[in-house]
């Protein structure tokens, strides 16, 4: 017997059934087999499962129409006595999961699931028949079934439906994680957040928050004029943020594509254009490492205002936030990891980027200032410090290191410095600075804005100043966009743009210490 025969030979399985339906199931079983995950569990709900086609009950039919969700019948018999609802013919059609069951004899209870909230089914042997209820009986919980039956009330008061049928709409092949323990290891709720959702409560919450916060963010938008507008994912030259691209491949049009990092430099096409008011809800794609702030697909608001500044933003921002927080939170005083954040307007703070290392991290100007000392407290800090990087760049980590964790109530940081802000317009007064700002929340940057930079000359010098910094080894540069520049060249209107993340921002409105918790499939190893 040769290897392959052998290996043949471990997988096989066997049921202890001579049910005729029973090789359907064996690929499966040989799958779970060979990666050591059968178990007696599961080899039983095959049997049943036989037991059922056997008896001619379809495994997966779609013949069952559902005519109520659960939440609704249940608000709508709220504070309804058993009394009334014994007078009441109203009839229900439920469909759900079967999250829970207890079986006594010729009767049962089980809790019914939907996307809407939970009930309990009363299934009776003389209700349903002899036959019906022996095909119930192979039910098993995790399957999701379709029920017919009237309302009432147990002894113990509890809204349920008196089964007159139970139909299995969807078998369950493999057992839900145990009732009262879940799923307990966070890659696996992760990596399987199709279980995860149907048993950890907070998970579905937290999803259905974070699309009411989508929602808000775009009506917020929308109510002061902004347009909705999509623009490429795959571009020629990555550009709009210094960050590393994904990189791909056209094979019709043999040329070298880059998942976007950004939108910014389409939407500002779009302000050359003619449109004053643009904003793209956007997935964008930065090839970084993964944290608890970080995933290499992540979601974020980018929108542009014609003939307004970066301050105008500031006051925007403050706005934003607070309507989505009272949408999605009740109030613009939210807790997260157990600090109260204040997100009422007017309470924010805005301090200068250079003013923020001296009051906020406690270094002086004739330390912050002098390349030597920065670079080597860097170093010593065990962060990256390479000759290559210009001084603002080395200013900037010192904030990172210093300033940043210690911003927990909002913080708008502005007047960056202009080597590290290559799209921004220059401060009037002061050219080594920017009218940029970036705002920060819970020791964590949520936005990032500026007064836009639109004098093509200028903007063509910061392009080769980038090129310069990519030829050096800066895989994070920008690179020369001939195109945008030329629409430069047309004119763009004085504006102010910013971008939100999203994630983040979901992060701080349902108190999630890890943005994996709010990305319903965060990019993760590959399974071994």
């Amino acid at each position: 017997m040769d290897e392959r025969d052998q290996q043949q030979k471990k997988k096989t399985v066997k049921l202890g059934t001579r049910s005729p339906h029973a090789g359907y199931f064996m690929p499966m079983l040989e799958s779970f087999a060979a990666r050591d995950d059968l178990n007696e569990v599961v080899k039983s709900r095959v049997v049943k499962s036989c037991d059922l086609l056997d008896a001619g009950v379809p495994l997966f039919p779609n013949d069952f129409r559902k005519q109520n969700d659960i939440a609704p019948v249940v608000a709508a018999h709220e504070g309804m006595s058993a009394e009334t609802l014994g007078e009441c013919s109203e009839k229900v059609a439920l469909a759900g999961r079967i999250v829970s069951s207890r079986s006594f004899g010729k009767v049962a209870f089980f809790h019914l699931m939907d996307q809407s909230g939970s009930i309990q089914c009363y299934a009776a042997k003389e209700h349903l028949g002899d036959e019906a209820y022996a095909v119930f009986k192979k039910f098993d919980i995790g399957d999701i079934v379709g029920v017919v039956g009237s309302l009432f009330r147990t002894k113990t008061g509890e809204l349920t439906v008196s089964c007159e049928s139970v139909r299995l709409l969807s078998r369950s092949m493999r057992p839900l994680p145990e009732k009262y323990h879940g799923l307990k290891d966070m890659e696996t709720r992760y990596r399987q957040r199709y279980v995860d959702l149907i048993v950890t409560p907070r998970a579905r919450e937290i999803f259905r928050k974070r699309s009411l916060i989508v929602r808000e963010f775009r009506r917020f938008m929308e109510d002061r004029g902004f347009l909705e507008v999509e623009t490429p994912m795959m571009q020629p030259i990555a550009g709009g943020a210094t960050a590393r691209p994904f990189v791909t491949h056209h094979n019709a049009l043999d040329m070298q594509l880059y998942l976007r990092i950004a939108p910014e430099l389409y939407l500002k096409r779009l302000l050359v254009g003619g449109f004053e008011k643009v904003f793209e809800i956007n997935r964008s794609f930065r090839n970084e490492g993964i944290d608890t702030r970080h995933n290499p697909e992540f979601t974020m608001c980018e929108f542009y205002w014609a003939y307004a500044t970066f301050e105008d933003l500031m006051d925007l921002t403050e706005q934003l936030f607070a309507h989505v927080a009272t949408a999605a939170c009740g109030g613009t005083v939210v807790t997260y990891q157990g600090q109260e954040i204040d997100l009422t307007p007017g309470h924010w703070r805005r301090m200068e980027f250079f003013e923020s290392l001296e009051v906020i991290g406690g270094h002086a100007a004739d330390f912050y200032n002098d390349y030597s000392k920065v670079q080597t407290y860097i170093r010593e800090r065990g962060e990256k410090a390479t000759d290559a990087e210009s001084l603002g760049k080395l200013q900037a980590k010192l904030f990172d290191l210093d300033v940043e964790p210690k911003l927990i109530q909002p913080h708008f940081i502005y007047h960056y410095p202009t080597a590290i802000s290559p799209l921004s317009r220059r401060n009037t007064r002061n050219p080594e600075i920017t009218d940029r700002f970036e705002l920060f929340i819970t020791g964590r940057e949520l936005s990032n804005a500026f007064s836009e930079l639109n004098d093509p000359m200028d903007q063509r010098m910061r392009f080769e100043e980038q090129v310069r910094e990519k030829e050096a080894g800066d895989d994070e540069a920008c690179s020369m966009d001939e195109d945008y520049l030329r629409a430069l060249e047309y004119g763009m209107p004085p504006a102010a743009g910013q971008g939100v993340g999203i994630d983040r921002l979901v992060m701080l409105l349902t108190d999630s210490p890890s943005i994996r918790e709010v990305i319903l499939f965060p990019l993760l190893k590959a399974e071994v």
